[in-house]
Formats: structure tokens, sequence, C-alpha cells
């Protein structure tokens, strides 16, 4: 499963995620820095990707349209990047299971 890591998010996200055996890219490797809400959403389908994002506007769509990619919604405060990357990588296992289990919002609030 590949997790697509949104631009409000750092690559050395993804890069951690990477290093840790997991498949995931962010969205500056598809040249996608810049893109609209909609490229992004649909990335994520065509590659049947999580979408990993502190967007809460993915969330949103994700609940209305009943379908789409699973969204990771971050809600993490502003914090250093290998405060982040060292809280997510602990919640892997979890955030694995929910994804297994096929939930269409996943929050993370770190911790």
């Amino acid at each position: 499963m590949l997790y697509l890591i949104d631009a409000q998010l750092p690559p050395a996200l993804a890069e951690a995620l990477r290093r840790a055996g997991y498949d995931a890219a962010h969205v500056v490797e598809f040249g996608m820095a810049n893109a609209t809400n909609g490229a992004i959403w649909s990335e994520a389908v065509s590659r049947s990707a999580v979408l990993v994002t502190k967007d809460r506007d993915f969330s949103l769509l994700r609940t209305a349209k009943g379908q789409g990619p699973i969204v990771l919604w971050v809600r993490v405060g502003n914090i250093d990047n290998r405060a982040l990357v060292r809280q997510f990588l602990s919640a892997m296992p979890q955030i694995v299971e929910a994804v297994a289990r096929g939930e269409a919002v996943i929050e993370f609030v770190g911790g």
C-alpha cells in the first residue's frame, strides 16, 4: 500500500517511512508540489494510495463522497520534523491495521 504524503508534510516523512519498510512517496516526487487538491485526490485514487495529509478538506471530501482513497488525516500541531517522524513511525502498526480494516478516514493525533 502506497502512502502518498501531501505537500503540507515534509518529504522527510516519506523518506523515513521508506527506510522503515513502507511504500511511501511525497507529492513533490511526482512533480505535484503546487498541485490542486483535485489533482492530488486523483493521483491517490489512480495509485490506490492512502492520502496522508494535514488538510481537513480531504477528510471531509472522503466522508461526503463515500468513496475514494483512504485519508490519513494528520492532526498534530506545529512540531519539528524529527518529532513528527518519530511519532508517526511509532503509530504505523495501528495505522496499518486501520488501513487493513478499510477505514475511510483515519485520524492521527500524535502524542
